[in-house]
């Protein structure tokens, strides 16, 4: 966009190439090599991310069948709020870190160290300032906000904001640890004890009737804890209290945040776009269509698990290979993925559209409400998957103040329709809304990466998974709604379908020979010089 958005470069900003670093490959090893790696990476980030959606719709059930559609709709606004203050607190710092750490070195003698008191002290401040102001007027902010919280309303609110610091240092290290550590230490953090132990405080808190406030903190709880485990995870591979410089130089103020700032607006967008619906629903429509636009959210936001799972695991990967100018193999480490998160994420959404019933009865006949805003928002997320991770291509190549413009774009679609929509149709003018921002706002990104990258994002295998996968699940879709309809029988008879497809699909030699080649890809070892690394823990976790 500007030159104040774009990486620093030239002799007073090298790349940096981490010490003990591989020399990079070239020619097509290269982009095979860094294929290879990110398989490798994905299959991780993306188990981790089904175990997350598991839990986070068992969350769900227990918020929902707990608290009803009015309580529901307050506990999610809540959510809402300590999401949102956090993306604004954190000021981009997050995906500051992602696209610094792994262009410096670490250990001890590494540079990697000085970015953590640039990333932390001013998102901590700003978290402090918000959790104090929060606190203060949560009396006043409580009735318009969570209008389903009744009297406990005030100290849920006052809970919320008083973890917002936790949450914003939580967030940070999340980060830091992706860059220093294996992707299955992230995974272990972000993708199994947060989802996992979220449910489980939650409903000890519901069966023992403790209420609104009770529930919120056990949903609160998991985040300190993971904070700690971050700390300790993060301190050995940055030389943390074995004398690394932990100073910063003038330049690394400048440089961090000369890239994050552009990124704290649009952070907060992506971080809070469900939840601006929420709330906004929760002001203009109240508290139970809140609650049912929060339980439909639930479920559009574990389809898109798999698409977080993958851009987690490789937004190292391609700050490193965009930092050395090696577009074409950052392209086809991003086609790659856009082909998995496709063929994962698309059947999702296409059962959500069709079978929006079934899935909303597991939540109460009371949410069955929402089934027109679960249609509309699982056909916009087949936009957001079928692009890919375009956004991580233009945050890892260091381009935020693009990323801001599709941002702040989507959220002004959907702000605007929903001042519209939402006090005339309820939760489905929510829907509407935000499906419209969700197109607007991946859409400018695929653009603005294809010209930054000036590399294919797409390409024929694309378009052959993409039709493929359309055409399988409609076929199963059809059958189970001729069976059994739109209901829980004709989802059964669906997924019956599809499973008995995917082990005929399974005799096949074309798709045998590609699972074995993914396979090799997952199990494939290094190449020789990273393998041949005699400090192996400046390269860790790359």
């Amino acid at each position: 966009m500007t030159a104040a958005t774009r990486p620093p470069t030239g002799p007073e900003y090298p790349t940096p190439v981490p010490a003990g670093a591989a020399v990079p490959a070239v020619g097509a090893d290269a982009g095979s090599t860094e294929t290879r790696r990110s398989a490798r990476s994905g299959v991780a980030g993306l188990l981790g991310a089904a175990a997350s959606g598991l839990f986070g719709f068992v969350l769900a059930v227990v918020i929902t069948r707990s608290y009803g559609t009015a309580g529901a709709g307050a506990f999610f606004a809540a959510i809402g709020v300590v999401t949102v203050a956090t993306a604004v607190c954190t000021l981009g710092a997050e995906t500051g870190l992602m696209w610094s750490l792994p262009r410096r070195g670490l250990g001890v003698r590494g540079d990697a160290a000085r970015v953590l008191p640039v990333a932390l002290i001013p998102p901590l401040l700003a978290g402090l300032l918000v959790a104090g102001v929060g606190v203060l007027a949560a009396d006043g902010l409580a009735p318009r906000l969570l209008r389903g919280s009744g009297a406990s309303g005030h100290a849920l609110l006052t809970v919320t904001f008083a973890a917002v610091p936790v949450v914003v240092a939580m967030t940070l290290l999340l980060a830091a640890l992706r860059c220093v550590r294996s992707i299955r230490a992230y995974v272990g953090v972000q993708f199994l004890l947060l989802p996992v132990a979220r449910p489980v405080l939650v409903g000890a808190a519901a069966l023992a009737g403790l209420g609104l406030v009770a529930g919120m903190t056990g949903w609160l709880v998991p985040a300190a804890v993971a904070l700690l485990v971050c700390l300790v995870l993060v301190a050995g591979p940055l030389g943390l209290g074995r004398g690394a410089a932990l100073r910063p130089r003038r330049a690394d103020w400048s440089t961090f945040w000369r890239f994050a700032l552009p990124r704290a607006a649009s952070a907060a967008i992506d971080a809070g776009s469900m939840w601006v619906g929420v709330l906004l629903t929760s002001v203009l429509a109240g508290p139970t269509d809140a609650g049912v636009f929060g339980a439909v959210g639930r479920y559009v936001l574990a389809g898109q698990l798999a698409m977080q799972g993958l851009r987690v695991a490789v937004s190292p990967q391609l700050s490193r290979l965009l930092g050395r100018g090696e577009r074409a193999a950052a392209a086809a480490v991003h086609r790659q993925l856009t082909i998995w998160g496709l063929v994962l994420s698309w059947p999702v959404y296409l059962l959500l559209a069709v079978f929006a019933l079934a899935f909303l009865q597991l939540f109460g006949p009371e949410f069955t409400a929402g089934v027109p805003a679960m249609t509309v928002l699982a056909l916009a997320m087949l936009v957001n998957t079928g692009v890919g991770n375009v956004q991580s291509l233009l945050l890892m190549g260091g381009r935020s103040g693009l990323h801001l413009v599709a941002t702040v774009a989507g959220l002004t679609v959907t702000v605007s329709l929903g001042l519209w929509l939402i006090p005339r149709y309820g939760a489905t003018g929510a829907a509407v809304a935000w499906a419209a921002g969700i197109a607007t706002e991946n859409l400018t990104a695929a653009g603005f990466a294809r010209s930054v990258v000036r590399e294919p994002l797409f390409d024929g295998a694309t378009v052959r998974a993409a039709t493929a996968t359309a055409v399988a699940v409609g076929v199963a879709a059809g059958a189970g709604v001729l069976v059994g309809g739109r209901g829980l029988p004709g989802l059964a008879v669906a997924l019956g379908v599809l499973l008995a497809g995917c082990v005929g699909m399974l005799t096949l030699p074309r798709v045998r020979a590609g699972v074995r080649e993914t396979m090799r890809q997952v199990r494939g070892r290094e190449n020789t010089a990273a393998a041949a690394d005699p400090d192996p823990v400046s390269t860790r976790g790359r």
